[in-house]
């Protein structure tokens, strides 16, 4: 069942690019994010083609803890087809609660993942050969409950879905997320959830990291543009690492400011 709700996390299950370990560890509750993720994942897998995953989503789902989902289908992120999904199931969000959840529902519902995997210990560049040595599984696991040390590598990972389990963590920081929109060395992808994310980019340093770094589309970076001081727009300006139509456009900005 299509939970309604979006997320780079939730949009991978949804178009069915996930392996079936992953599946059947989110099944689980291993890889919990924050609680509305971990319960759009819950109604998505319910009715998994895999009957060990839908299974395994069954029994997650009766252990839940029903005040807990009641508040958190009260948030305002929470979607009609999340309540309708847990209405069924006896669990319902009063009319007059909704928006009253507090924000420490972001941490998950339920988390089985008690360890972490060990990283091998590697003399040469030890941190970014033992992170590549891990599974796919085992990445997202330290994406979402890792260190920001790992996480600053994964955000870097070939894989997607371990870049976006970095963007879900519950333990993901604005510090790091501004470091993020700086990096050259990530997927566009990662630098559209992050330029998408309103929370984020209520965040100056957010924004112009975004602006700055030359791997951002320049869709997303004109967007930006009028959001920059005068400062930085003059900088943007000359600087010759941004798309050609961004330099342009702060210029001509900088004109029209002076005139």
């Amino acid at each position: 069942m299509d939970p309604g709700y979006r997320s780079p996390l939730i949009d991978f299950f949804r178009r069915g690019e996930v392996a079936h370990d992953v599946r059947l560890q989110a099944a689980q509750g291993a890889l919990a994010p924050r609680a509305q993720e971990q319960l759009a994942l819950l109604v998505l897998l319910s009715d998994d083609s895999d009957p060990d995953v839908a299974q395994a989503t069954a029994q997650t789902l009766d252990a839940l803890p029903a005040e807990a989902v009641r508040r958190s289908l009260c948030r305002a992120d929470a979607t009609p087809e999340m309540r309708q999904f847990f209405a069924a199931r006896g669990i319902v969000a009063a009319a007059e609660d909704i928006e009253t959840a507090p924000a420490e529902l972001d941490e998950p519902l339920l988390d089985t993942l008690a360890e972490l995997p060990d990283v091998p210990d590697e003399a040469a560049d030890p941190e970014k050969k033992a992170l590549s040595s891990l599974s796919v599984l085992e990445r997202m696991k330290l994406a979402m409950k890792g260190t920001r040390e790992q996480r600053s590598q994964l955000i870097r990972d070939s894989n997607r879905l371990v870049a976006s389990a970095v963007l879900s963590s519950p333990k993901l920081t604005e510090s790091e997320v501004e470091s993020f929109a700086k990096m050259a060395n990530v997927t566009e992808e990662v630098l559209r959830v992050i330029a998408a994310n309103r929370t984020w980019t209520k965040n100056y340093g957010v924004v112009l990291g975004l602006a700055k770094n030359p791997k951002t589309p320049a869709g997303i970076s004109m967007q930006l543009l009028h959001r920059l001081n005068e400062r930085d727009i003059k900088m943007l300006g000359v600087d010759r690492n941004v798309p050609e139509v961004l330099r342009l456009a702060a210029r001509k900005m900088m004109v029209k400011k002076l005139s």
